[in-house]
């Protein structure tokens, strides 16, 4: 498929203490301002050295073999995963990617070398949120409800054992993901728990959401409240960035996707927080603006594309793509979800469909969980006030929480990275 935004396209990957704990006073981050920390890569003497060989291959699953896929998409070959693999018999770990990410996407090549480094088979999953997953492995292919999620991940894992099962071997099996992926990993342990396919030993959750509706909500007013002249300034706003980039480009003489690069973005702009609030806020928007438009299509339209409508690859997605992009999730939650929801339980309201995407609603199962812990920071920019306190009172000792870093900006840390790996210890495998 031609990319959904296309005149956006060029931001898609710009933004892409317990037992176990590390001393929060030997912790040092370089940025103090968390919007900063979730944006701007951090200096190579605050990155781990995670470079090396590894052997991978990618899996491509057909979870629906006899779904009909629009001829506008170009997600035919099925649901593509990759496997990092040892050359001897090791633990393996799914890692389940964040908002709209696949299973490549930059955070997870990280966390695919930290866990090969590790000494782990490695299988990397791309969010449900995805286009391609929306396509290819969502039963209802209206992603968002986080067991219905659940239940697609597990079917995808089952999937991928299945068809590399004779060319690995496995002794145990670990789960982790990061940002919405964290809280999936949740649903996802509580449900191995149930049909004991994989018997987790051990799963951590690196930033999750504590609820999913009120971190998306934050994420939608970043852009909304950050655009100066406020949502119906966004393409001249949009076009006074994109003109930033060609100056930088000229300047440099290159462009590439990276800290440094994004850096000098936004450097340009007096104002800097405004500005960074807005390119979180965007990354975020065209990430649920694409899963929107899968969705739709995938269920015959009638949302923000006609009903029943023909598109190929001619078709011109710009009209769509701006309806898209002004269309928060929070609408998405309430316009499509929770409708598709009340199809299936009538009686179901708005709040009770709010408090099934927490933390809170498997509150028992996490509190007595001893293989579960998790992994946040005291700044993260998708947590409500209270959150940090909530996770530490529910996870106890299995709480790692660092004074800073933002929403997943340290995950490449020298100290997050030992914390990870020491958790996720392979001895006795």
């Amino acid at each position: 498929m031609r990319p959904l935004c296309i005149i956006l396209a060029t931001f898609i990957a710009l933004i892409g203490a317990g037992k176990h704990a590390f001393a929060e006073s030997t912790y040092m981050f370089p940025f103090t301002n968390p919007y900063e920390a979730t944006v701007i890569e951090a200096p190579p003497e605050f990155q781990a050295d995670i470079s090396q060989k590894i052997s991978q291959r990618i899996i491509n699953l057909k979870v629906f073999p006899k779904r009909k896929i629009p001829k506008v998409f170009w997600y035919e070959n099925g649901l593509p995963c990759s496997l990092t693999y040892q050359d001897h018999k090791a633990p393996l770990i799914f890692i389940i990617a964040g908002t709209g990410a696949r299973y490549d996407s930059p955070k997870m090549i990280d966390l695919q070398h930290v866990f090969y480094k590790a000494g782990f088979h490695v299988v990397s999953i791309s969010s449900p949120t995805h286009m391609d997953f929306v396509i290819n492995a969502s039963s209802s292919m209206v992603p968002g409800d986080l067991a219905e999620d659940a239940e697609d991940l597990y079917r995808v894992m089952r999937l991928a054992m299945k068809q590399i099962a004779t060319q690995i071997a496995v002794t145990n099996y670990y789960l982790t993901g990061y940002s919405l992926g964290g809280i999936q990993s949740a649903f996802v342990s509580k449900l191995d728990e149930e049909q004991q396919q994989f018997k987790f030993r051990k799963v951590l959750l690196i930033n999750p959401p504590v609820s999913l509706y009120r971190s998306v909500s934050i994420l939608d007013r970043l852009l909304d409240d950050n655009i100066p002249g406020g949502l119906n300034n966004f393409k001249p706003w949009l076009d006074e960035v994109m003109q930033n980039l060609s100056d930088i480009y000229k300047e440099m003489g290159y462009f590439e996707f990276s800290g440094e690069y994004i850096y000098k973005v936004h450097e340009r702009y007096p104002r800097r927080e405004p500005f960074l609030r807005a390119i979180i806020g965007l990354s975020f928007r065209m990430s649920s603006s694409n899963m929107i438009f899968a969705a739709d299509i995938m269920n015959g339209g009638g949302y923000i594309t006609p009903t029943n409508a023909e598109m190929d690859y001619a078709t011109s997605l710009t009209p769509y793509a701006m309806v898209a992009c002004r269309t928060t999730f929070s609408d998405y939650f309430h316009q499509y979800l929770f409708p598709y929801a009340r199809q299936y339980n009538p009686d179901l309201t708005e709040e009770q469909l709010i408090s099934r995407l927490s933390l809170n609603f498997i509150e028992p199962y996490l509190g007595k969980a001893d293989k579960i812990g998790i992994l946040h920071n005291q700044d993260d920019i998708i947590l409500d006030p209270g959150d940090i306190d909530y996770i530490r009172q529910l996870f106890g000792p299995r709480a790692q929480i660092y004074p800073s870093g933002g929403h997943c900006g340290n995950m490449n840390h020298p100290d997050v990275v030992r914390f990870m790996t020491h958790f996720f210890s392979v001895e006795g495998d």
